[in-house]
């Protein structure tokens, strides 16, 4: 969970840096590119983890 969390503040970051800095948009890129990473990272483990209903 904790890979998570910093996976989801490094792209926030790196939005936030590529948005406002000229000449940076390829780190809006990364940032973009890490959040979706991030969020499919999170989808995954939660299909993973479920368990069976009895």
């Amino acid at each position: 969970m904790a890979l998570f969390y910093l996976l989801l503040i490094a792209a926030i970051v790196l939005v936030i840096v590529g948005a406002t800095a000229e000449g940076m948009l390829y780190l809006l890129s990364a940032g973009v590119l890490l959040l979706i990473a991030d969020v499919l990272y999170r989808a995954v483990r939660s299909v993973l983890h479920q368990r069976p209903a009895h």
